[in-house]
């Protein structure tokens, strides 16, 4: 038997011609309701259009700091001050909140991604369990979490840069360091780190890996030297009332800081660059959410404990302030925002890396251009998605403002997390066979509560933010018909092809051999 591959995109039996495909293409109904076979996954990990394999270089360290370098910093770094005017002293019942819905998640990504460990995520996921359209969605859905989450991130940069500058008596117009609607014209810093993160993973997935490394380690120490300096200014009563706001409150920030959990999933998109990814992708999920839920909460403990709630409403670099007015020492402050200002371009750095490696799954499926999949002999990676999609996001931060980004980063990431949860219950009733390097503790509660808690934030977003969703959900169904529709690989295979893949076992060694 004969049948498409990674560079193969179409059987050799099969006519050349459009007239051909159209013939043998399943009904509207029936391909966006076409599995791809986890089989023919596997068998395609590591390839691209041009044949170039992506390098497997990530052991369980380089893998966990990706999950840590993309989430960590995020909420309490950037939109602390958005939060705590919505929840009050609770601000830090809002991030275990967010933790406990992206944890129900993260060990349904952790089962997913030593079952699956290819580059998709839950675009991949979502494929092999509920169809072509559904995946459409979900990756459509990920375009917006990952792309969208490195502008609000970059966005934020502006703020630490001018905290930098005082230092020496120096700062950056307006004009220049925040986006329109925010009192600027162009928000440079944002681009610029944008930028940098861009021509970065454009040189080596694994010399960026480092360089992650580095900085998030960086990001931890100043964060934990942040914590130890508030706690000499703590105030207990700064905690009364504790939900002024309400549990209503509680829930919105919640909503809104979720965007700040994303970490955990771009560690999944580096399944083909992992040495020994079903064993060590499970691992370094689950380590970076203790280590980043842990973090978010012991640093607003701390930050509500040194500043009344009401001192948050519309302040920037909020953690940066905190330090100075407690130490009174410049240098400190100075320290500190050197330190967030690479703490936010590790962010960008990580979840930019994760967009291009959804795209380059997508576009290996063919429901997006080849030119998402091609990747540089050279290098290893994918360089024209990689300056294409730098491109775009550095665009978006430079132009959009922070709150709108952040809550339709929430939505987009909700909805795919939900997808994961039901992906393993789809899998684990009609695929039991298949090995799992990790299993879902407490099947099927906790992918079931997963779901339900990330259905339940997803309501306590903005009717504003649903506009915005619903019109992005147009954009992708049209772009699906427009293109993908008509460009699918796995809508190509003939029947008989379509059901002898889906019946095999995903042995790698064994698909290949089969495939060749």
């Amino acid at each position: 038997m004969t049948v498409p591959t990674s560079t193969q995109t179409k059987p050799t039996h099969a006519t050349n011609t459009d007239a051909g495909n159209a013939a043998r293409r399943p009904g509207l109904g029936s391909q966006l309701l076409r599995r791809k076979p986890i089989g023919q996954m596997v068998s395609e990990a590591g390839s691209s259009e041009s044949g170039t394999p992506l390098v497997r270089s990530f052991g369980v360290l380089q893998l966990t700091m990706i999950s840590v370098g993309a989430t960590l910093g995020t909420g309490i770094l950037v939109i602390l001050g958005e939060s705590v005017p919505l929840a009050g002293p609770a601000v830090w019942i809002s991030f275990v909140v967010a933790g406990l819905a992206a944890l129900f998640s993260a060990v349904s990504y952790a089962e997913m991604a030593g079952l699956v460990p290819v580059a998709g995520s839950s675009y991949s996921y979502s494929y092999a369990t509920m169809g072509e359209g559904m995946a459409w969605i979900c990756g459509w859905c990920l375009v917006l979490e990952y792309a969208v989450s490195v502008a609000a991130v970059a966005v934020g940069a502006g703020q630490y840069v001018n905290e930098t500058l005082a230092a020496f008596g120096q700062f950056l117009p307006d004009a220049m360091s925040q986006p329109p609607g925010s009192g600027g014209v162009v928000n440079v810093p944002a681009m610029l780190i944008v930028v940098l993160a861009m021509v970065l993973l454009v040189r080596g997935a694994k010399e960026s890996a480092w360089i992650n490394t580095a900085i998030v380690t960086i990001k931890i120490v100043i964060l934990l030297f942040f914590c130890a300096v508030a706690f000499t200014a703590f105030n207990a009563g700064n905690f009364e009332p504790l939900m002024p706001m309400g549990a209503a409150g509680v829930s919105a920030a919640a909503s809104r800081v979720f965007f700040s959990y994303i970490g955990f999933d771009a560690a999944s998109t580096a399944g083909e660059e992992a040495r020994n990814p079903k064993r060590d992708l499970p691992r370094a999920i689950l380590l970076s959410m203790v280590i980043v839920t842990s973090i978010y909460v012991l640093v607003a403990v701390a930050a509500i404990g040194a500043r009344p709630w009401e001192w948050f409403g519309g302040t920037e670099a909020a953690l940066v302030q905190i330090l100075e007015e407690t130490t009174h020492q410049p240098w400190i402050a100075l320290v500190f925002s050197i330190g967030a200002v690479l703490a936010i371009a590790s962010i960008v750095l990580t979840v930019l890396y994760g967009q291009t490696r959804i795209l380059l799954s997508m576009s290996r499926d063919g429901l997006v251009p080849e030119v998402f999949g091609r990747i540089s002999p050279r290098t290893g990676t994918p360089v024209a998605g990689t300056l294409i999609v730098g491109t775009a996001v550095a665009l978006t931060a430079g132009l959009v403002p922070l709150g709108a980004l952040a809550d339709a980063t929430s939505i987009g990431t909700l909805f795919a997390f939900a997808l994961v949860n039901v992906a393993v219950i789809y899998l684990r009733r009609n695929r039991p066979e298949l090995k799992r390097s990790f299993r879902v503790p407490l099947y099927p509660i906790t992918p079931v509560l997963g779901t339900l808690m990330c259905a339940y934030l997803m309501a306590n977003l903005g009717a504003d933010t649903w506009v915005v969703f619903g019109g992005w959900m147009l954009v992708g169904i049209a772009l699906y018909f427009g293109y993908g529709r008509r460009n699918s690989k796995v809508a190509a295979l003939t029947e008989q092809e379509y059901r002898e893949l889906s019946a095999r076992v995903a042995d790698p060694e064994t698909v290949k051999a089969e495939l060749s």
